[in-house]
């Protein structure tokens, strides 16, 4: 059995398409979702800056199946929070880093 690997996902992307009122409440609820505020969790933390143009949401994804399907799965889960939330979006950009691999003896 392969030990699974500890994979911080972050996906980023740019709001899209936002009505008066969505934008509002995201203005209202910024200093909750404040960079400072993030870390990676396994339900994802979503923070985004004051002018409502760009978003982060980051997630510990644990798998054996590598970085390339830790990136499918916070991506996929990003997509879903956003469309959940009604939040419209476009360029979604994916980063993977396997902290796994700190511990690991060159």
């Amino acid at each position: 059995m392969l030990a699974a690997s500890v994979y911080r996902v972050t996906v980023r992307g740019r709001f899209a398409g936002l009505d008066e009122k969505t934008r509002a409440y995201l203005v209202r609820e910024q200093p909750e979702h404040d960079i400072f505020k993030s870390a990676y969790t396994t339900e994802g933390t979503f923070t985004y800056d004051t002018d409502i143009r760009f978003f982060n949401l980051r997630y510990e994804v644990r798998n054996t199946e590598g970085a390339d399907e830790a990136g499918k799965i916070g991506l996929a889960e990003a997509e879903a929070f956003l469309r959940t939330l009604g939040y419209g979006f476009e360029k979604l950009k994916v980063n993977v880093v396997d902290t796994s691999a700190m511990w690991h003896a060159d």
